[in-house]
């Protein structure tokens, strides 16, 4: 390996952007090429971002020698394509969330990367933030007592001009993907995989879901209740409730933004946790995690497993297959 951990970046969309602005913050990364499909806007995001160069096709990124491992910037219905490009070329890769399309997707990058003896992993950030760490240490050191339910909520309208990935089927459009994977990913991180899953949702224009309301079920009687909205602007934050005192995780849960109110008396007595604040968008900490695993020979992160990636791809599929949410690749 060498001195520094040479990035390429596939897709040079906004959050393409914000991960090659945190590479600054990784002390072993430096971001050697990028590729779009639009070999001008390739040359605008490297000229921004200093990458040494810039190529105008996907395939040519991949040939390039120069680049150990290849993040996955583009919208989540290219990435089973574009991850196996990748994997074909032998460059190990951070995959934007979602992972994939549904689970079937995902177990077929998985095995072409434990077949080619390759690094992968989905880039869901939210697991390695501070404030995320904080959370699950309260809960494990049992200070909100036994979990009985979770409330998630993330909403946005959708600014003009509206990207392509928000309604496009193709693209895999609708909540669910795009930011619901924030709900269930908190939800499954406290409670664990759910016995049961009731869900609706209310279709777009395009036939994708643009609102997703989900019910997860638990045999002891735990349950979290999820939605996530295009049409409205949520508070998008996140309620843990536990029989000694909860937590509510401020707007924009999912983020190193959000802070950390713990209740440990009913009904107020609101105390503001600390927790390490951070320059940049934060997409540095999983950038450094991927360092340290190339560095270590791994294939496999030990943080956000292969495991953990199917067993959220496989929540989702169930919650699309009750809400009524099928794409053309379900099939």
């Amino acid at each position: 390996m060498n001195n520094k951990i040479r990035w390429g970046i596939l897709g040079c969309g906004n959050i393409a952007a914000k991960f090659a602005s945190d590479l600054q913050y990784v002390s072993d990364a430096e971001l050697v090429a990028v590729g779009s499909r639009h070999r001008p806007v390739a040359d605008e995001f490297a000229k921004k971002f200093s990458a040494r160069v810039s190529y105008g096709s996907y395939e040519d990124l991949v040939n390039d020698h120069e680049v150990d491992v290849i993040y996955v910037a583009t919208p989540h219905g290219l990435h089973h394509e574009h991850v196996l490009l990748c994997i074909e070329n032998e460059k190990a890769v951070l995959c934007e969330k979602a992972f994939a399309i549904n689970q079937r997707q995902a177990k077929e990058m998985i095995d072409a990367a434990k077949k080619k003896n390759l690094f992968l992993m989905e880039a869901l950030w939210t697991k390695f933030l501070p404030n995320y760490a904080v959370v699950q240490q309260m809960i494990k050191a049992g200070k909100l007592g036994e979990i009985r339910s979770v409330l998630v909520n993330f909403g946005f309208i959708p600014k003009k001009p509206i990207a392509a990935r928000i309604y496009d089927p193709k693209l895999g459009g609708g909540t669910m993907l795009d930011i619901g994977i924030y709900n269930v990913f908190m939800a499954m991180s406290v409670l664990g995989k759910p016995d049961a899953i009731e869900a609706s949702m209310t279709p777009s224009s395009t036939g994708v879901d643009e609102q997703c309301a989900a019910t997860l079920k638990y045999n002891n009687g735990a349950i979290a209740q999820i939605f996530s909205s295009f049409s409205s602007n949520l508070a998008t934050e996140a309620h843990i409730n536990g029989d000694k005192a909860r937590i509510r995780l401020t707007h924009r849960f999912y983020s190193p933004a959000a802070e950390i109110e713990f209740y440990p008396d009913y009904p107020d007595s609101k105390q503001i946790i600390p927790f390490e604040k951070i320059d940049g968008f934060g997409y540095h900490y999983e950038a450094s995690h991927v360092g340290e695993c190339l560095r270590k020979g791994l294939t496999e992160s030990p943080v956000m497993t292969h495991a953990d990636t199917l067993s959220l791809m496989e929540v989702l599929d169930k919650i699309r297959a009750a809400a009524g949410i099928h794409y053309d690749v379900d099939v």
